[in-house]
């Protein structure tokens, strides 16, 4: 039975990290959760605001130069304590790109000073002289994951944290490695775009499932009828696909 139970979804920075259709994954993980009778909600935490101590799954989206400055320095405050204290006590977490790099030890832009990021995932990045952008599909642990990447920085994982997935199209973390996002407990990061969650339901039911186990024990999901997402999937691999 879903109906007793309930979802608090921690929207990170929502004003200021919020580009290329990210809003889509807050989107699709409340509403899959709501469609299986799950009490979900979702809560905006800006610069300077408290994070709830509720927050069971919190999505940190990208943003431009100027906004990872404000945030990174935000993040070194009482936020970012609150959202490690969350993560260890069971919460999960995604974050794409700018928010990906944020959550990782640093980010060194071009021709600034780094910013410090929260060390949720063992990875650093830093500014490169290309831009990586277009269709990716990646091998994950959750079947064929497709998103956009659009992307100037090269993310190097460390040693205490997997890949999300190998490249199968597209350049990936570093344009080198083959690899694309990272894994580490219930943390996941990326750079795929677009939105990645409505494309990617296997994905996001993970993410749901992990938030719900930190207040309701381990939890199997009814299955949805993912016509739409299927099809959404399968279109957004064809076209990645024909651009190899």
């Amino acid at each position: 039975m879903t109906g007793s139970r309930t979802l608090t979804i921690g929207w990170l920075y929502p004003t200021k990290m919020n580009i290329y259709g990210d809003r889509g994954n807050v989107l699709a993980l409340e509403r899959r959760a709501q469609w299986r009778g799950i009490d979900a909600r979702t809560v905006g935490i800006g610069v300077g605001d408290s994070v709830p101590e509720d927050v069971d799954l919190f999505f940190f989206g990208g943003g431009q130069d100027g906004e990872q400055v404000t945030v990174a320095r935000d993040l070194q405050g009482p936020s970012g304590a609150a959202i490690r204290r969350a993560v260890e006590g069971g919460a999960a977490l995604l974050a794409i790109c700018g928010g990906y790099q944020l959550i990782g030890h640093e980010y060194r832009p071009h021709a600034a000073e780094p910013l410090p990021g929260i060390g949720l995932l063992d990875l650093d990045t830093e500014a490169g002289p290309e831009r990586f952008i277009g269709n990716v599909v990646i091998d994950s642990p959750f079947g064929a994951l497709v998103g956009f990447e659009n992307h100037s920085g090269l993310t190097r994982l460390g040693p205490g944290v997997q890949p999300l997935g190998k490249i199968r199209v597209g350049r990936g973390n570093n344009g080198k490695d083959g690899t694309e996002g990272a894994l580490q407990g219930k943390v996941a990061g990326c750079y795929l775009h677009g939105s990645l969650l409505p494309k990617n339901p296997v994905f996001a039911d993970w993410l749901i499932a992990q938030a719900l186990e930190r207040r309701h024990g381990p939890v199997d999901l009814p299955p949805l009828p993912d016509d739409l997402e299927r099809a959404a999937h399968a279109s957004a691999s064809e076209r990645a696909m024909a651009t190899r």
